[in-house]
């Protein structure tokens, strides 16, 4: 399957033994040379991402996935488990396969993960996901600049940068993929 037809975002293939997610991709082509189709890869384990063209691949398998809901139960030393809200089936996935997602998860909320011949390999988080403030520092205004931030604290344990506004106890929304404040959550 070597089609750009049957591409798509979010698709799974098997490459060298290694299931990568494709980010991103796109059609080049200048004069009559034939069209370069440059993907942008992230492999499921690690989570390092990674650039090629679809030449470089050469013939690509898809790799039958499926996103399902869990619950994130608990933290036991360096794993996390979760639990199929449909099935209750418990699964733990090792922090280094879920990688900096894992600063965002909060006990009890429910998340989607990705799922590879029914085994979870990934969190799927949204671009921007809500969290709850636990603690800040108290608010203290020191000059009249328009980007004074403070250090918060948030439900999971993850420390961002907020406007001295925030207090604890208020929802925020965070760019999961760059940690940045991106507005109060009404």
């Amino acid at each position: 399957m070597s089609s750009t037809h049957d591409l798509r975002r979010g698709m799974v293939i098997r490459y060298a033994g290694q299931l990568l997610s494709i980010l991103d991709f796109n059609v080049a082509q200048s004069g009559k040379q034939k069209p370069t189709v440059h993907l942008k890869l992230r492999n499921i384990k690690n989570g390092s991402t990674s650039d090629r063209t679809l030449d470089d691949l050469g013939k690509i398998e898809e790799v039958p996935a499926e996103v399902r809901p869990m619950q994130f139960l608990y933290s036991a030393g360096k794993d996390r488990v979760f639990m199929d809200t449909e099935s209750f089936e418990q699964y733990t996935l090792p922090e280094e396969m879920l990688g900096k997602d894992a600063a965002y998860l909060v006990d009890g909320e429910t998340y989607r993960v990705l799922a590879v011949d029914g085994q979870p390999v990934a969190l799927q988080l949204p671009p921007v996901i809500a969290m709850a403030v636990a603690d800040t520092a108290p608010g203290e205004h020191g000059g009249g600049g328009s980007n004074v931030y403070e250090e918060a604290k948030l439900a999971s344990g993850l420390i961002v940068h907020v406007p001295l506004f925030i207090k604890t106890g208020d929802k925020i929304r965070i760019k999961t993929d760059t940690r940045e404040y991106q507005g109060k959550e009404h």
